[in-house]
């Protein structure tokens, strides 16, 4: 698998929620919020998930862009600034949420898996001569659809109120799609071990739904 540059941009939100609330929180993701901002112009789709491990932050939403400037157009920023009331009652019970804007710097493969494996680098802006035998060995696996890159970019990367301690370094971040989730499991434990990353910089994901722009 080639991993190639892309213009492409993602935004990503990682987060928990109180359980009071979280039937309340996934039917607004699913009944009002995903169809929302995937009918911005410039947003192709978006994609829900659900993190494995109880321990980590327990739901992971990706939203892609055709191009990062997206968000900075008039109706990216018509949207976030006039929040549905739902959203706003939301956002307030999402807790340790984390808010990313990425450039989907080198991405290869098709498709999409019903889970993913992610690896949280330790920099911003990727070396991907560092990565990329890794990357390829791993693409060759059975299982495996694709693999991007995600850079976060600093100036857009507003932190939600409810991210505890915005960090003064954002950190990049390789996202596996696959078919199962034993398969994004092996996938993440092979690229820490190459990578020599602790193994909490990993975490698997169920598919939770994806919509496409398309299909509105």
């Amino acid at each position: 698998m080639i991993i190639q540059n892309t213009t492409a941009a993602e935004l990503f939100v990682w987060t928990d929620i109180d359980p009071t609330y979280e039937q309340d929180f996934n039917q607004w993701y699913d009944r009002e919020h995903m169809t929302e901002r995937v009918s911005i112009d410039g947003f192709t789709w978006a994609s829900r998930y659900r993190a494995v491990s109880m321990k980590a932050r327990r739901y992971l939403a990706l939203y892609r862009t055709e191009n990062i400037n997206v968000f900075t157009s008039n109706a990216y920023k018509q949207a976030f600034a006039n929040q549905t009331s739902w959203s706003k009652i939301n956002f307030e019970r999402m807790t340790n949420t984390k808010r990313r804007v990425m450039r989907v710097a080198y991405e290869g493969g098709y498709g999409t898996g019903s889970a993913i494996g992610l690896i949280q680098l330790q920099k911003t802006i990727v070396d991907f001569s560092s990565i990329e035998q890794v990357l390829n060995l791993v693409s060759k696996t059975e299982g495996i659809l694709k693999i991007r890159v995600l850079e976060p970019d600093q100036e857009l990367s507003i932190p939600l109120s409810s991210e505890t301690k915005p960090p003064t370094k954002l950190e990049s971040a390789i996202i596996i799609e696959t078919t199962n989730e034993p398969t994004a499991a092996a996938a993440v434990r092979i690229v820490l071990d190459q990578l020599n990353l602790k193994q909490d910089r990993g975490l698997t994901f169920n598919l939770i739904w994806e919509l496409h722009s398309n299909d509105l």
